[in-house]
């Protein structure tokens, strides 16, 4: 059976994440059996529900910028966006305390992509 390039590098940048283990060893020697842990589970859902919160901070955080260099919000407005921004990045700081997750953990390797952030 043929794989194809796509495939193998999605296997193996999937391979870095805790969610499931892949146990090859089956006897038919086709097939893959999933070991599931369920605390593996909770954090690798976990490390991909940040990651995702994360990238749109980080767009949000972006817009924000692009918004105050045209000159589009007043100075409340600027006040109250960074406040907000800032609270945000506190808050996944502390799910990712949480978690026992690292800053780099939320740095997804997409394979031929690059990092996701």
């Amino acid at each position: 059976m043929k794989v194809d390039n796509s495939q193998q590098t999605l296997d193996k940048s999937l391979t870095g994440l805790p969610l499931v283990t892949s146990n090859r060893a089956v006897s038919s020697g086709t097939r893959s059996r999933l070991e599931i842990d369920g605390e593996r589970v909770r954090n690798g859902l976990a490390q991909l529900v940040l990651t995702l919160v994360k990238l749109l901070h980080e767009l949000l955080e972006r817009q924000a910028i692009q918004r105050m260099d045209s000159g589009s919000l007043t100075d409340e407005e600027v006040e109250r966006l960074g406040f907000t921004l800032m609270r945000q990045a506190e808050e996944l700081d502390r799910l990712r305390e949480v978690f026992d997750l690292k800053e780099e953990d939320l740095n997804l390797d997409l394979g031929p992509l690059g990092r996701l952030l």
